[in-house]
């Protein structure tokens, strides 16, 4: 039996205003989902065979019940708990022991730069890089499992070898490098926020190759696999399990098939490229902003 994954949005607030944020307006929107309706979800994703469960939302910590939803997974004997959070609100240690306690497997806090500066522009919070590095460290103190995410901008993606050194010295369990979707704010700010990927690209393959040699797992999303010739091993589309995500105005069964079939984009030649049948190609967004000519099938 292959199990799947619950993507729980628990929450549409947000402490930070990052300048790629894809949610927009729901802060303003929505409200929190009340416990009793999260727990919903989580009953109904583990009788559909899910065993993975994210806790997300635009900030899950500032949820009032999260640590009681994440026991709740862990009482229906989920095997894996994650939380992704961009980290500004974890500066009490005690609520992290309550997480783990609660049944928490996986940590996935989010980190945008190497320089704090760089860090702290992109999700308008003064002082945010310190408090993410601070939980780093003191999670890998606590021999918890951290999975970072960073979001590949105009801003930082010169510094990404920088960061994956900085991740290899902390010793994370694993991270990942995603190239910004092209949607509300990144779409209001994308001609500040949006690199080509051609100009990514040598500074993602030296990344990558720190974390090889350091034997630390590392991936990419969205980046196609012309771009990632050598590296394939590295395109994280290719583990990603089959996932459900519940968010504010809506279902996503598969979110697979949501991306090859709503998010992302492909034209003629690429049915000449050898990966054609495996490959996601670009958010469809980003052809339309800088075009095809970088993509050449293999």
């Amino acid at each position: 039996m292959m199990y799947k994954r619950a993507d729980v949005k628990v929450g549409f607030a947000c402490n930070n205003h990052c300048t790629f944020c894809v949610q927009w307006d729901k802060r303003e929107r929505f409200k929190p989902r009340k416990l009793e309706e999260i727990q919903k979800i989580i009953k109904e994703e583990y009788d559909a065979w899910a065993r993975y469960v994210v806790f997300t939302g635009w900030e899950p910590t500032v949820h009032p019940n999260l640590v009681e939803s994440v026991q709740y997974a862990s009482d229906l004997w989920y095997k894996q708990i994650q939380i992704q959070s961009n980290w500004t609100n974890f500066d009490n240690l005690e609520y992290v022991k309550k997480l783990i306690n609660a049944g928490v497997t996986e940590f996935s806090p989010s980190i945008h730069g190497f320089n704090k500066e760089t860090h702290n522009k992109q999700v308008a919070t003064p002082g945010a890089w310190d408090k993410v590095v601070k939980w780093l460290i003191n999670l890998k103190k606590l021999n918890q499992y951290i999975i970072i995410n960073s979001v590949v901008t105009q801003d930082n993606y010169k510094e990404i070898p920088e960061l994956a050194a900085l991740l290899i010295k902390i010793w994370v369990t694993q991270f990942q490098f995603a190239f910004v979707h092209i949607l509300w704010s990144a779409d209001k700010n994308k001609l500040t926020v949006v690199p080509r990927k051609k100009d990514v690209m040598p500074y993602i393959h030296k990344a990558l190759d720190l974390a090889k040699k350091a034997n630390i797992p590392a991936f990419t999303e969205a980046i196609p696999y012309c771009l990632m010739q050598w590296y394939e091993w590295a395109i994280a589309e290719n583990i990603m399990p089959e996932t459900a995500v519940h968010d504010a105005e809506y279902k996503i069964d598969s979110y697979a098939d949501y991306r090859w079939n709503e998010w992302k984009a492909k034209r003629e030649e690429c049915k000449t490229c050898s990966k054609y049948n495996i490959c996601e190609w670009p958010w469809k967004e980003y052809p339309d902003m800088y075009w095809w000519e970088e993509f050449k099938p293999i």
